[in-house]
């Protein structure tokens, strides 16, 4: 399923890319994020719809009122992509990339937290 998403992402940023270069840029954008938030760190639900609520408010005011802008939107949404997988990362729970040296007692943590 992740492939085909990533695939058909592509697609779709190199055809809208294709037409009007920021809209490519921007599908890209987040179907990056959607990749890097499920798959690579794995950060919870609603970190994912905190960065999706503000990404599109900041993308719909900037399409209907031309503020704050693309050079605004896309910043603030880099960091907070940076800041929300800083926070998942210090979790207990933390089973993304890496979670072997960045959480040694995520195993700990599941048998004491698995539900019977």
């Amino acid at each position: 399923f992740d492939a085909t998403v990533l695939l058909v992402g592509a697609i779709l940023a190199w055809l809208v890319g294709d037409r009007m270069a920021i809209g490519g840029l921007l599908v890209g954008f987040v179907v990056g994020h959607f990749f890097l938030f499920c798959n690579v760190f794995r950060i919870a639900r609603n970190s994912e719809l905190l960065w999706a609520g503000v990404f599109l408010s900041l993308a719909v005011s900037t399409v209907l009122c031309q503020a704050p802008g693309w050079w605004v939107t896309i910043p603030v949404s880099l960091v907070l992509s940076t800041f929300l997988i800083w926070l998942e990362m210090r979790k207990p729970s933390y089973h993304g990339i890496g979670w072997q040296r960045i959480n040694p007692n995520l195993e700990t943590w599941w048998k004491d937290h698995r539900r019977v």
